[in-house]
């Protein structure tokens, strides 16, 4: 757990210090003498460029939770746009390690780009990425995509290169980087020639890739073994690669620039070599492909056993709930109090928001304080001690989410393991402190530690499995005793 919260929340800053051991690299990678001296010295002053940024991102989660979304986006602006242009600047003009001005700059620039690269991907983790069709389109269909693309790119700068005579060198035709819209329009035909052409020959490869990714992989190596894969693998490219050669060597592109792509005899060696390369140099890309499908099916399962066990948790608190304020009733109707009615109608009310509300994912804040005080209220009624009771709220926004019926357990346990069994005046204290970020909720009740067990039961229990699968590592729940007062405290970390 600790190595885990390490990495996420220093790996901003883990990414940049990268990033500037490789400028580093870069700078001093032709040196022939004192290479760790001019090293290390240039580490130092690009530290002292990146200071800003690298504090920043050191410091990054722990903004993110105690700063507002506004107080944290001008602490952002402040470090990239004032104080990292003006330790660039201090560098440049006070030459440190000997260093360029150019390199000064283009390291903050390289910063910046790099900053801009962590906010996009963490947009696509929390965005798009969980949009339908983008989860659709999977690893394979978006290599073909990008063969498409890349055939379509290619056919568009041959296009536009025909009549460059720049491109024209002793008989042979190159293809520039060039992109002619009049060029494309008055010779779509030869861009579809062109685009067919070239895709036939990617589609070759992808061939490869699909049979290594479909079968040699996910068959063969995982349920034969390494052994039989690379047998199975050079069969393969036995059977598949002169006949994948012919139909290369017979393209009508393989002679329009001047020279042979492809050599005329389908069973040249390097033909093979090249299938063998498109095989291993994808076999990376397919094990990672293959591992991410088996870990999005554990995932799943692990998603779907958690949602059992909570459905379960949740059943097993309803008839808990239920047999105390049953045991409340009873207490009544024995006395043949008056308040028999109002109680049952509160508690009408308890249990329908315990039924439909303690379904639902999350309720809001202000729905689960309306629970308790409803609790209490009804509690109250059959009471014949007298009750200190203070409820202190600290409620920057009532309308947050969270889960049901996790704040009441707290209650129910001070009732029936103390208030109930006093024999003189009872005391409950609650407290409540909450922002947009985290919930503090604090419950002290008095009790009598000669009859009383304490919190003991299926609701405590229950309470700890409910918080483990719905805050997993963001929660702390303290229960303490001290002489006759309880003291249980829970915090919820909602971001």
């Amino acid at each position: 757990m600790l190595n885990k919260n390490f990495n996420y929340k220093y790996q901003d800053f883990f990414i940049f210090v990268g990033l500037l051991l490789w400028i580093a690299i870069f700078n001093t990678h032709n040196l022939s003498s004192k290479i760790w001296l001019g090293y290390a010295s240039c580490i130092l002053a690009l530290v002292f460029c990146l200071l800003p940024v690298l504090v920043f991102s050191f410091l990054k989660t722990r903004l993110k939770n105690v700063l507002s979304k506004n107080q944290y986006i001008t602490h952002w602006c402040t470090c990239f746009f004032i104080l990292l242009p003006l330790f660039t600047d201090i560098a440049s003009y006070l030459q440190i390690a000997k260093l360029d001005h150019a390199v000064f700059i283009s390291t903050a620039l390289a910063a910046v780009a790099l900053e801009m690269m962590l906010i996009a991907n963490q947009y696509y983790q929390k965005k798009v990425q969980h949009i339908k069709w983008i989860k659709k389109i999977g690893l394979e269909n978006a290599v073909l995509i990008t063969i498409i693309l890349l055939a379509a790119t290619i056919s568009v700068m041959a296009v536009s290169s025909l009549e460059n005579p720049i491109y024209q060198r002793n008989g042979f035709r190159l293809i520039g980087f060039e992109f002619n819209i009049k060029m494309l329009l008055f010779n779509f035909g030869t861009f579809l020639g062109f685009f067919s052409q070239f895709l036939i020959m990617y589609l070759c490869g992808y061939l490869l890739f699909l049979i290594n990714s479909r079968f040699l992989v996910s068959k063969i190596l995982k349920e034969k073994g390494l052994l039989i894969y690379l047998l199975t693998l050079s069969a393969t490219i036995a059977v598949l690669y002169p006949l994948l050669a012919q139909l290369l060597i017979s393209l009508p592109i393989n002679t329009v620039f001047g020279r042979r792509i492809f050599v005329t005899n389908p069973f040249e060696l390097e033909n093979a070599f090249g299938a063998f390369a498109i095989m291993l140099v994808s076999l990376p890309v397919v094990l990672a492909l293959q591992w991410g499908k088996q870990n999005n099916k554990i995932l799943l399962l692990e998603k779907e056993k958690s949602q059992n066990e909570l459905d379960l948790l949740k059943q097993q608190l309803n008839p808990h709930f239920f047999f105390n304020t049953l045991n409340n009733l009873y207490a009544l109707s024995l006395q043949k109090s008056d308040k028999t009615p109002e109680s049952i109608l509160q508690l009408s009310e308890l249990m329908r928001y315990t039924i439909y509300r303690g379904q639902e994912k999350t309720v809001k804040l202000s729905q689960e304080l309306d629970y308790i005080h409803d609790y209490i209220q009804l509690q109250q009624i059959r009471l014949q001690k007298t009750l200190d009771f203070e409820f202190n709220k600290q409620v920057v926004d009532d309308q947050i989410d969270i889960a049901p019926l996790l704040l009441i357990v707290f209650v129910e346990n001070a009732f029936k393991h103390g208030i109930e069994r006093a024999e003189e005046e009872a005391i409950l204290k609650l407290s409540l402190i909450s922002n947009h970020k985290a919930i503090v909720f604090c419950c002290e009740n008095s009790f009598d530690p000669e009859e009383s067990t304490g919190y003991k039961g299926i609701g405590i229990d229950n309470l700890k499995k409910r918080l483990d699968l719905l805050y997993p590592n963001r929660y702390t729940l303290h229960i303490t005793s001290d002489g006759n007062i309880f003291k249980a405290e829970l915090k919820l970390q909602l971001t």
